[in-house]
């Protein structure tokens, strides 16, 4: 188990998830709930950037923008 200092700088939330992953035997059910949290972030992306889009702070000029740039170092 983590270390007293160590758990109580983590919010809640992180502690949380620390005991539920801890507390699995299978790693099927841990794989399950990764899936599951990734569901919920992918969501929480989708909510964010259609609010972007609807408050005209991303559009298709952006995305032409975006497609454009070179990243690449």
């Amino acid at each position: 188990m983590m270390e007293l200092n160590t758990l109580n700088t983590l919010n809640s939330s992180q502690v949380m998830l620390i005991q539920s992953f801890a507390s699995m035997d299978k790693e099927k059910d841990r794989e399950e709930l990764m899936d599951v949290l990734k569901l919920f972030y992918a969501k929480k992306l989708d909510e964010e950037m259609q609010q972007l889009w609807d408050d005209g702070k991303y559009n298709q000029e952006v995305l032409d923008e975006l497609r454009n740039q070179h990243l690449r170092a």
